[in-house]
């Protein structure tokens, strides 16, 4: 008997996201052609529910730089196009039909950006640079890739490059907790980075990082993004992405 044809793989890399996995693979379940996820770790029931929902699991450890994992579940992929999701993102229906439209034209682009909207606290925030949060995840099998060498970079592609119209759904900081947990962990990697780099431990570099980065985040997100059309969540938003820069060099200053 002749082996399926792939069309369509979801790509997800997870560790310990058992609150948010289930939504997410529900989302997809049905009229993708496999779910490929990468574990590295869990020690909850998340690769549990992974299995529920058939899941190709392959096991690994959870280095630092997580899209290291992610670029694992796009190697392991054998669709046609793959589909790069995080456990916490959830494609609305919309989103679907479009993809499907997408996926079933020959003259579909190599690769595509998709509007990601953001919830922020019991919130989706509509300005502050964080709708549409424009990301490429949806691309040909072997045209998208993870450069894997920092926190912050985004699918690199080899190709045309297209816009999709429909929300991704992004339920990343559900509450005060959710986000500064996952803050914590930002802040480190970027601590880690400014060792890497050899910031300077010096009068300059410290006024740059603990009053000039975050002065300016908060202005370019709050004003010029237009945050403040989202009340005090924007404010709060672009508080705390300010607040980033100077929680991760108080920790690359007690870094040795």
């Amino acid at each position: 008997m002749a082996e399926k044809t792939m069309n369509l793989s979801v790509a997800i890399a997870t560790y310990n996201e058992e609150q948010n996995l289930d939504i997410c693979l529900s989302s997809v379940k049905d009229w993708v052609d496999e779910i490929v996820l990468v574990d590295g770790g869990s020690t909850d029931k998340t690769v549990e529910i992974a299995k529920t929902y058939a899941a190709t699991i392959i096991h690994t450890d959870n280095p630092p730089i997580f899209h290291i994992n992610k670029q694992k579940a796009l190697d392991a992929c054998r669709g046609k196009w793959i589909l790069q999701l995080d456990a916490d993102e959830v494609v609305s229906q919309h989103l679907k039909d479009e993809i499907l439209r997408v996926v079933q034209n020959p003259g579909s682009n190599d690769a595509y950006y998709l509007p990601r909207k953001n919830f922020f606290i019991g919130h989706w925030l509509s300005k502050g640079g964080q709708y549409p949060d424009y990301l490429i995840r949806l691309f040909k099998k072997g045209k998208g890739t993870f450069p894997s060498k920092s926190v912050h970079e985004q699918i690199a592609v080899s190709g045309s490059v297209g816009y999709l119209t429909q929300p991704l759904l992004h339920y990343t900081n559900r509450t005060f907790a959710d986000y500064w947990r996952k803050a914590d962990t930002y802040t480190t990697l970027t601590a880690h980075e400014y060792q890497t780099h050899r910031i300077g431990k010096n009068p300059i570099a410290f006024i740059k990082h603990m009053l000039i980065l975050p002065v300016w985040t908060f202005l370019r997100l709050y004003v010029r993004h237009k945050g403040f059309v989202d009340g005090i969540w924007g404010f709060l938003f672009a508080l705390f992405s300010g607040l980033h820069y100077a929680i991760a060099y108080r920790k690359y200053l007690s870094m040795r």
